[in-house]
This record gives C-alpha cells, structure tokens and sequence, in this order.
C-alpha cells in the first residue's frame, strides 16, 4: 500500500498555525518555545518531567471533540505535536486585556513568591478549570501533584484554585468561545497523510494510520517507537541518548480505544494512564489509588499503558496488578497478530518477547469476578510522584469454606522483570486464609525473589514490605473497619 507523505508537521501554537520541516526527532517542545519562538514563560526546572516549570497545554482531537491536557514540555517531543494545538502562559487573557481568572486568583491569595514555578502552576489550574470550575480539594491536590514550588507553600495556591471562578466564567475563555474554529483548524491539519522529515539521526515518521503504522515498522524494524515519551524524553535529556529514527504514534486514535466485551477490557497500546482511569478504576476499584500514584497530572496525561508495557521496566506501575489479573497482550507485525499472557512478555532484564518490527497493540484485562479479592499496593519514598521502590497486587477467589481457591501475586521492583510470586501462591492455594497460613507462606518469597539494594531501597527492605504487603492484604480482606491510609484533605 502506497500513502501519500508530508516532509512538515502543523499545529497550532497559541492563535497562530505553525508548520515546520526543520526539526529533530529529539527537539523537545519546551527547547523551541524558550529558544526558537522566544515564549520564556515556560521554564526549565527539572527537564525530566517532576517539577512541573515547564507546563503546558495541549488540545487534540478525541473520539469526544477537542480536549485538553496539561503536559511537561521538557519532555514532549516537538514531533509528537502534529495536529495538536499548544497553550502556552503567553496566551492567557481576561477580559479587555487584564489578567486571566486564574492568574488573578493567584495574585489576590498570594500564590507566588519567586515566580519561577508559577507559569506552571498557572498552566495546571487552568487545565482543572476548564474540565472542573468549582473542584474539590481533592481535585485541586490531585491536579497539582506534577508542580512543585520551593517557597510559597501551597495552602495559597489552593485557595487560589477554589476561588478561580468568582474571577470569570469558562463559557467565557478564549479556548471555549474559539473551539469550533480551533477545532476546524486541527481537523484540516489531520489529513490523513504520513509525515516523513529527515534522514540518518535527524529521520522520523509520523504514520497515516495503525496500519501505515505495522509497515514503517517492517521497513525500519530498528525505530525507536514513541507514544507518551515519558520514559523515551528521558533516555534523550538525561542520558543523551540517540533515538533516530523515530517512530511516534501518540496521534494514532485507533490505539486509543477502549472497550469492554463479556467481562474483559481492551485497552489500545496508546490509552494514557488519564484515559484509563475511569474504565480501569470504574470496574477494578483499586486501580484508582495505583493510577493516580503515577507521576503528576503531566506525565499521567502523557503516559501510556501500552508503553509501560512494552519498556519492559521491573518497576513499571501497571504490569503487576495487570498481571495478576490474567491480563493477555496483543502484538502486531505487519498484518500479523499473535496474542500471549502478559507474563510471558517479560523475558529478562531489558529483553521481552517482541521481535524486530512487532509492536503491542492492545492489552486485554480481565474484570475480576463478582466475590473476587484484588488489591494493589505501592512503596515509595514520597507518596506522590516518586518512581516505585516495590510493588505488589493480589487478585484471590476464596471457596465457601474460606479456603484460597486461587490467588495470584505479582510484584515489581523484586526482580530483573515484573514476576509472579508462583511459590507463595502454592503455599497458600487450598489453604484456610487466615494467619497462619499466610505466616506459614512467607517463607516462600525467598525462594521466588532475590531483590536487588538501590538508590530507592536496599534489598532487605523490598524483601520485608513485599511479604508486609501480603499481610495487609489478609487485614484488608478479612472484614476490617479501619482505613490503613487517610489522604490529608480527608484528614482536615
């Protein structure tokens, strides 16, 4: 199949369209707004995604219209943008050129100090406001865990959040008053056409569709595929690594599909952590908690399943609990597809079972059955935006009498690759679930772990809270009241 291609990407930045062909496939969109377009209120702070200095807005078209996130342009590659439009702080405005209802919010309660995390902040209540006007703290928290700021403390800002609306009304923005044309502008630049720039270390592909998708891979089986780059953007600003030539694929929207079908979720390799959030949480209850733990609102915006999937990554958030559900993967190769069990992916260290030009397509999760047991647990030293030092999820059916008629356990962080603890759950398949039998049981993690001692844990402590872990699991599923953690806005 021959596709028609375009040697430029287009978008639109701020009130203005842009088409380039001069571009890397490593040039970030933060280092062509600062350097290239001179919009300075976007700052380097981090440049790997954890500070939030850098946020901005980008709007593309859904299956549901435009919609818009906020993202960290330190690691959002300037390819990755075609059909996009981006909002930077340059574009904010109120009414008759004043101060936009977020920026006088935080001028009246005093959310700024320095000044340098501000733009970023601004960026993010934005976004909350547009999607939510009157949130609740828990949402204000929950939009704000990618910002960070060294001065102010952030009672201010969020005082400043819950008061944007007696600024000014969303109807009244820019970007809702503007959206028919933005829109039109977007769906004009999506022409359906494979965009190819570059050559050597400067080459990279934007596919037509998932099918042009399956031949750029056949012919360049050595690409480095792109979805949400929050792993890839840092191989490039951390660790200077080449990545030409590059393939990205976050526009594609047939890997942004989500569908369930007699019991089982089918999640696209593109569905970001926001975007399966209320599949996964709404039928899987403690996938909320685990979701809404990884990175900030940024990098959940920009992060996909399917690539934390297919980095391979022992301490990835999602492999184990979708492990321990039963979870099966799809991989494609050309017009090819093969389906195996999620566990059977991960090989070794840095080796999965995918070939040259194969690429994850689809991930398919099981709904635990009505009376099942799952939980998902995660340690880190901070609560928030921290990477995991280990991570534990259990999905157990007990029989009429309590005893365990299957479990499964599955942890990252414990190995070289997500794993299933197949000798606990031996010990414990049969079993009464109740104390002793878990206490009985632990002896068996040493004979399926050897974890690891690291900058965010020594091995003796992954070893300790993974068998803890098992423990609060029984507490947990054994008819107790008490909460084991209690969020701060809950607290207040």
């Amino acid at each position: 199949m021959i596709v028609a291609a375009s040697n430029r990407i287009r978008f639109l930045l701020n009130d203005a369209e842009v088409a380039l062909s001069d571009l890397r496939p490593d040039e970030t969109l933060l280092d062509y707004l600062r350097l290239r377009r001179s919009l300075r209120g976007t700052k380097e702070g981090c440049a790997e995604g954890d500070c939030g200095a850098c946020t901005v807005l980008v709007g593309r078209l859904t299956g549901d219209g435009l919609v818009y996130e906020s993202v960290n342009a330190c690691i959002r590659f300037l390819g990755s943008l075609h059909g996009c439009h981006v909002v930077t702080i340059e574009h904010l405005r109120g009414a008759e050129g004043g101060l936009h209802p977020v920026q006088q919010a935080m001028v009246d309660f005093h959310g700024s100090q320095c000044g340098f995390c501000t733009p970023g902040f601004v960026m993010s209540l934005y976004a909350l406001w547009m999607r939510r006007a009157e949130p609740s703290d828990a949402e204000i928290e929950k939009a704000l865990q990618g910002n960070l700021c060294r001065c102010t403390g952030y009672e201010a800002i969020v005082k400043a959040a819950r008061a944007i609306s007696t600024y000014g009304a969303v109807a009244g923005d820019a970007l809702a008053t503007e959206r028919a044309a933005i829109e039109g502008n977007l769906r004009a630049m999506n022409d359906g056409r494979r965009v190819e720039i570059g050559s050597g270390k400067d080459r990279f592909v934007i596919p037509a569709d998932v099918d042009d998708l399956a031949a750029v891979l056949e012919a360049e089986p050595q690409a480095t595929i792109v979805a949400g780059a929050t792993d890839v953007g840092l191989w490039v600003t951390k660790f200077m690594r080449e990545i030409a030539p590059v393939v990205f694929i976050s526009h594609l929207n047939e890997l942004h599909q989500i569908e369930e079908r007699d019991g089982v979720i089918s999640i696209g390799a593109c569905v970001s952590y926001t975007e399966a959030f209320e599949a996964l949480a709404g039928r899987i209850p403690a996938f909320g908690p685990l979701i809404d733990r990884i990175g900030g609102e940024q990098v959940r915006n920009m992060g996909t399943i399917g690539g934390n999937i297919a980095n391979g990554s022992p301490i990835g958030d999602t492999p184990p609990p979708l492990i321990a559900l039963g979870a099966r993967l799809t991989l494609r190769k050309g017009s090819e597809r093969r389906t195996i069990a999620l566990e059977e992916f991960f090989i070794d260290y840095g080796k999965q079972d995918r070939a040259p030009g194969e690429f994850v397509e689809r991930v398919e999760v099981p709904v635990p059955a009505a009376g099942a047991h799952f939980a998902a647990y995660k340690i880190s030293k901070r609560r928030d935006e921290d990477i995991t030092a280990a991570l534990g999820a259990f999905h157990m059916t007990l029989d009429g009498d309590g005893n365990v008629a299957d479990i499964r356990i599955a942890y990252g962080g414990m190995a070289a690759t997500p794993k299933r603890a197949a000798n606990v759950e031996a010990a414990l398949r049969g079993k009464p679930w109740k104390t002793e039998t878990v206490e009985a049981a632990i002896a068996a993690y040493k004979r399926d772990f050897s974890p690891i001692s690291d900058m965010r844990a020594s091995a003796d402590y992954r070893m300790l809270a993974a068998q803890n872990l098992l423990r609060r699991f029984l507490i947990e599923t054994s008819g107790t009241t008490r909460p084991f953690q209690v969020a701060r806005h809950e607290a207040a």
